[in-house]
């Protein structure tokens, strides 16, 4: 078995990590895989249903790209203040969106502002989907610098997950260090596991 590893990517990974992309697919997605690619990374896109729905080519990009792509609710309300009805709306028409886009049927849900209840919760599990928070929050939404967000990657331990956001310029600009940094720590970028919410090796 020969394999092609990216510069980037450690000899052997000691652990995993969760990238986590929320947000897309938008006008930056094709800038954002180009440069995951580059760097051997491969990362969870946490898609809004709208804007699934809208760029169904930049879903198929995604999947191309080798990303996996979630469920991150069709137009990112704050879903603990909707009737069930209405969450339960948010979450299956982004189900809908992303499938028929051709990004497969998302195994995992991302609420919006990580805001979540037992009412959430059991609704997205009754949609097969597993809620993933996130253990590190890069605040890139936040205007972080692409230095502050490398040094948030830095605190990442295996089975973690981190917050990042499809869209500022300093995220995009980050990625070829945060690939450098995990790969000097014998950290790789894994998929987050339906079973356990945490980074494990790709299947």
């Amino acid at each position: 078995m020969t394999s092609t590893a990216a510069p980037a990517r450690p000899a052997a990974c000691t652990g995993y990590v969760g990238l986590t992309f929320d947000d897309g697919p938008s006008g930056t997605t094709t800038r954002l895989l180009d440069a995951l690619r580059q760097n051997g990374l491969r990362a969870t896109m946490f898609n809004q249903g709208q804007y699934a729905a809208a760029n169904p080519s930049l879903v198929r990009a995604q999947v191309a790209a080798g990303m996996w792509v979630a469920n991150h609710s069709y137009t990112h309300p704050h879903l603990t203040r909707l009737s069930q009805a209405q969450i339960d709306s948010e979450i299956s028409r982004t189900q809908q969106a992303i499938k028929n886009a051709g990004g497969g049927t998302p195994k995992l849900f991302r609420p919006p502002y990580g805001e979540t209840n037992a009412t959430v919760k059991s609704l997205a599990a009754r949609h097969g989907l597993t809620e993933i928070i996130w253990h590190v929050d890069s605040q890139d939404w936040n205007g972080a610098s692409s230095d502050a967000i490398v040094r948030s990657t830095a605190r990442l331990t295996n089975g973690q997950i981190i917050l990042m956001h499809d869209g500022p310029a300093n995220t995009l600009a980050a990625i070829p260090r945060i690939a450098q940094g995990l790969a000097s720590r014998g950290l790789c970028a894994g998929m987050i596991s339906p079973q356990s919410g945490r980074a494990v090796a790709p299947a």
